[in-house]
């Protein structure tokens, strides 16, 4: 039988490296209802409704909203941007989510959880804060499927790489020598559309989603290498002064704080994982770096900018 109610997206606008707009695009190409939740009512939450989605403009944060939002919905995707009020949130769409009785709950959650108990926690506030999240949602006795990807291509490429070796032929990052197996957007996104699409089976596991292969940076600036024509070399910068320049576009000290977390974490090894769990979902094996450089090639050969 179709399923006939609305699919609730929260995050549905998003900025780069979000899940909501891909996912918000492949249920609707599915022919199914997506109710995609906005915090503004600005051109993007038009795009949504131009592709066909019902649009609820409102705060993960009033109780009220949320209601409104998942008010009808059965199923429904949660995710929310870094920030210190990330639990609260959680919280109020747990307890609408359990009230209006939905039947699947995707959380967005983030890899390092999976190193985390009660004894064991992170530097990182936003990752204790997924941690108790997921407490949170276990004990609402809700049917939730959870991902937990690892750190995402399109937010660390894009905030970090594309300005140093569009300028500086150098993937410049505080990462030193460890592993990491980062995963483009686009493949969370596949796997998340699945299991809305198709909960049953999923309802109560745990997905931990990876690129393909972990790489040290040296080995990620050679993919850059191959795939661009020249040559990018990775520098291991100091943490502190990378830190600053990302206090110096606006970043809050709890983003900061989470920045600085998952970079010595990745200088710790803690990112050194892989997981075949984007090909069971999809049954389409996930993105290389090599792959995600290549289909952005124009964002990161604007070399231009370092001529006269």
């Amino acid at each position: 039988m179709k399923h006939t109610h609305p699919i609730l997206v929260t995050g549905a606008a998003g900025q780069v490296g979000a899940i909501g707009p891909s996912v918000t695009k492949s249920l609707l190409e599915r022919g199914l209802k997506v109710r995609a939740m906005v915090r503004q009512d600005d051109e993007r939450a038009e795009s949504l409704r131009a592709l066909g989605a019902e649009v609820i403009v409102g705060d993960l944060l009033d109780l009220d909203a949320v209601h409104r939002a998942v008010d009808g919905c059965k199923r429904l995707y949660f995710s929310m941007s870094v920030s210190e009020k990330y639990l609260e949130a959680t919280t109020n769409v747990a307890v609408v989510a359990q009230h209006h009785g939905v039947d699947a709950f995707v959380n967005m959650s983030q890899m390092t959880v999976s190193q985390m108990s009660i004894r064991e926690t992170a530097r990182s506030p936003q990752h204790r804060q997924h941690w108790l999240a997921e407490q949170v949602l276990r004990w609402s006795g809700l049917p939730v499927v959870t991902m937990r990807p690892t750190a995402f291509m399109d937010a660390f490429f894009w905030r970090f790489a594309v300005p140093t070796i569009t300028a500086q032929d150098a993937l410049m990052l505080p990462f030193g020598e460890g592993r990491t197996s980062p995963i483009a957007a686009y493949d969370v996104a596949r796997c998340v559309t699945e299991v809305l699409a198709n909960p049953e089976s999923h309802v109560g596991k745990v997905y931990e989603l990876t690129g393909p292969s972990a790489k040290n940076m040296r080995e990620v600036a050679e993919d850059f290498t191959k795939v661009l024509g020249r040559r990018i070399s990775y520098m291991n910068i100091p943490l502190e002064p990378w830190l600053e320049r990302i206090r110096s576009i606006g970043a809050s000290a709890h983003v900061v704080a989470h920045l600085e977390s998952m970079a010595l974490l990745h200088r710790d090894g803690r990112y050194d994982r892989s997981s075949d769990d984007v090909k069971l979902l999809t049954g389409v094996p996930p993105m290389s770096i090599e792959d995600f450089v290549r289909a952005h090639q124009e964002d990161f050969t604007k070399a231009d900018v370092r001529k006269p």
